[in-house]
């Protein structure tokens, strides 16, 4: 009986809201006495009106900071060989057949007025091997601009145009972002000066995505598309939180997938720029590697957050300050080290001279350790084998590697210490395990499972005591650059 009464109820109230709907629809589009319909304009709640307004107010005074970018590089390419046969010199000795032909190249991007007088931040590859760049401003007014600086490792640049009380952009706090804010892109896609897109922060700290050395991006789907690039990226407050990047695309196109490099990254960058026409960066002295399921498994760890030390440069501030190869850092300076990509772009803002604190986990054991960071060197340069001496003595195959025993002949060739020791990867088969870890070529095996490897005959030992299927620790030199890699034994 309750059950019939319920039912009962539910269909009363479900037909008094289709009535309801009904009287709402056709009550408002009606026919009239006369004939005629009427229409009546529909009521938009308040809430999405001044939500409309808030977005036409951020565009209208964003829009005036936005500069558009044109640059013009020379290309040189060389005549085909085809043009220095002796039937061309029937036109005679002045045809230019066999001269460097050459042709301008242009290119749109974006920029972001950053000083009243005349500084604008834009992105390194919309610059980057400029002859000439032509800023066109909100007004129409046109500069020649002049590259301050350039920093590919994070694609941000500066130029300078000779003006003055130009409008500014407020910066806002990207540290306190969250996932799912409201976000306006303004830019210049495809020459379309100053469009405006609207969309949310899809995610945050997106690294390893292979667009610059130093990631930590803002994802975003607000439409992003060529042209673009050195624009903003800004909140409901109308505040720069990023500058627009790089789109994710197989085509080429907008597929909802835009990145922007952070306001206090950018921020960091402009300021060195601007003052010392490059980006200065700390440096701590090691090489620092993700540490995965497999590595945090033989490294007896259970959580794998943080960053896994695979090796320390001698005389550097790691290794005057007592950190070793095979420390877990868990926190740098009171934060929280998520993995090792956080720790590198970290460390990089870090200013030399500056002392930090960093905890780390050493067989099982906390640690609290004060390093004074420095400016960071140079990098060396990628080196490869270009010859394999015929008596250099050749290893056993273990998970899909081929090697062969690390000569001072080799050694050399890749760049490293003539003294070194260990074993040179000369193969990895497609698809094993050795494969899948990403191992090359030219890296050198120094350690297996700990222990050293200094020969072929170390090596072979080694791996005849390893079992098939079991997760082996392996020790890496690539070019001077050590590091952990686990892999599964075939």
């Amino acid at each position: 009986m309750k059950r019939k009464i319920l039912i009962g109820v539910i269909v009363l109230l479900s037909g008094f809201l289709l009535a309801g709907i009904s009287f709402y629809i056709f009550g408002r589009i009606a026919p009239s006495r006369s004939g005629l319909t009427v229409t009546v304009s529909p009521r938009v709640p308040s809430q999405i009106i001044e939500t409309s307004k808030a977005f036409s107010e951020i565009a209208n005074s964003v829009s005036p900071v936005v500069a558009n970018i044109s640059t013009t590089k020379v290309v040189k390419r060389e005549a085909p060989s085809f043009f220095d046969d002796p039937f061309f010199n029937f036109f005679g000795p002045s045809h230019d057949f066999g001269s460097p032909k050459k042709w301008k190249e242009q290119s749109l991007g974006s920029g972001v007025i950053v000083s009243g007088d005349g500084y604008i931040i834009t992105n390194n590859h919309v610059i980057e091997q400029a002859e000439e760049i032509k800023v066109t401003l909100y007004d129409k007014k046109s500069f020649k601009g002049k590259i301050v600086g350039a920093d590919p490792k994070t694609d941000i640049a500066v130029i300078k145009i000779n003006a003055g009380n130009l409008p500014t952009a407020a910066w806002a706090d990207s540290d306190k972002l969250q996932v799912g804010e409201f976000v306006l892109a303004i830019g210049n896609p495809f020459g379309l000066s100053h469009t405006v897109t609207m969309g949310i922060i899809s995610a945050m700290g997106r690294a390893s995505v292979g667009i610059t050395d130093y990631e930590d991006f803002i994802q975003t789907d607000a439409a992003i598309n060529p042209g673009n690039s050195g624009g903003p990226l800004v909140n409901i407050k109308g505040e720069i939180i990023g500058i627009n990047t790089a789109i994710f695309s197989k085509t080429g196109g907008y597929q909802g997938i835009g990145f922007a490099v952070p306001s206090n990254l950018v921020r960091s960058v402009m300021e060195d720029l601007i003052k010392y026409g490059k980006k200065t960066r700390g440096w701590l002295g090691v090489s620092i590697q993700r540490l995965t399921p497999e590595l945090a498994e033989k490294f007896g760890i259970k959580d794998s957050d943080g960053a896994l030390v695979g090796d320390v440069v001698k005389g550097s501030p790691a290794e005057k300050a007592g950190i070793m190869r095979g420390d877990i850092v868990l926190e740098y300076n009171g934060k929280k080290v998520k993995d090792a990509d956080s720790l590198r772009n970290t460390v990089a803002q870090t200013k030399a001279g500056v002392q930090v604190n960093i905890k780390i986990l050493r067989k099982g054991k906390e640690y609290n350790i004060t390093v004074t960071i420095t400016e960071s060197p140079k990098e060396p340069g990628e080196a490869k084998i270009e010859s394999v001496p015929e008596d250099a003595r050749r290893g056993e195959a273990l998970a899909g590697l081929e090697v062969v025993e690390l000569t001072k002949e080799i050694a050399q060739q890749l760049g490293l210490n003539r003294d070194e020791k260990g074993v040179v990867l000369l193969k990895v088969e497609a698809g094993s395990a050795a494969d899948e870890a990403k191992l090359r070529k030219g890296d050198v095996i120094q350690e297996i499972d700990t222990k050293k490897v200094t020969s072929i005959n170390d090596f072979n030992k080694i791996a005849s005591t390893i079992r098939p299927g079991a997760t082996v620790l392996l020790f890496i030199n690539r070019g001077g650059q050590k590091f952990y890699t686990a892999i599964r034994a075939s």
